[in-house]
């Protein structure tokens, strides 16, 4: 690379720039970039790179990742990043596993507030919004946008398939509802994954 092009000049901004551009197409194109010179290697370890890295869903991950040390430290520097994807998936385990309901909340809005939209859904479906005026506004949001189905088969899939047999839905109680009326569109939608026990026996 140095002797038939100008790489070597480029600021080191230009190369973590690149490098999330990268980064943002997948795991392994990240891989290959940072193992062509130490310019890309050096910025390949940017806070921004890992918070933008594209994370496979769960259904398409490989199996070794999980047990493999590399990957390991990989995925917990994105999380220490703050990546939303991961701050997604733990807000789920948090608040319907290990019912840690401000840490749950707290990851939650923090991908939300970083434009993940199942972590928007996610919201909209709690009880932790202001009176529910914003889960309200939300969930309409999402609604118009006709996202609600991909979104709650996504939060049902992180659910199933990455915990089998450790999730406990919280009954089904009036609190739970958005709203009162028994006219309003949103009415059961507040408690999220419900249906949990029924989709998995179905």
């Amino acid at each position: 690379m140095d002797r038939f092009s100008n790489t070597l000049f480029l600021s080191n901004d230009i190369w973590v720039t690149l490098t999330v551009k990268v980064a943002s197409n997948s795991i392994q194109n990240l891989c290959s970039l940072r193992i062509t010179c130490k310019a890309a290697r050096d910025a390949g370890d940017a806070d921004i790179v890992h918070r933008s890295v594209s994370i496979p869903p769960r259904h398409a991950t490989p199996w070794w990742w999980s047990r493999d040390t590399e990957a390991m430290r990989f995925f917990d520097r994105c999380m220490a990043a703050r990546h939303p994807e991961l701050l997604f998936r733990e807000a789920l385990r948090e608040l319907f596993i290990r019912r840690n309901q401000d840490v749950g909340f707290q990851m939650l809005n923090s991908a939300t507030s970083r434009g993940h939209k199942a972590a928007k859904y996610a919201l909209s479906m709690t009880d932790d919004n202001d009176g529910n005026r914003k889960g309200l506004k939300l969930f309409r949001e999402l609604d118009a946008a006709g996202l609600l189905a991909d979104y709650n088969a996504r939060c049902f899939s992180i659910l199933n398939n990455s915990w089998p047999g450790e999730v406990q839905m919280p009954h089904i109680e009036e609190q739970y509802t958005m709203c009162a009326s028994p006219r309003c569109s949103t009415r059961g939608h507040m408690g999220l994954l419900y249906d949990y026990r029924r989709r998995t026996a179905e």
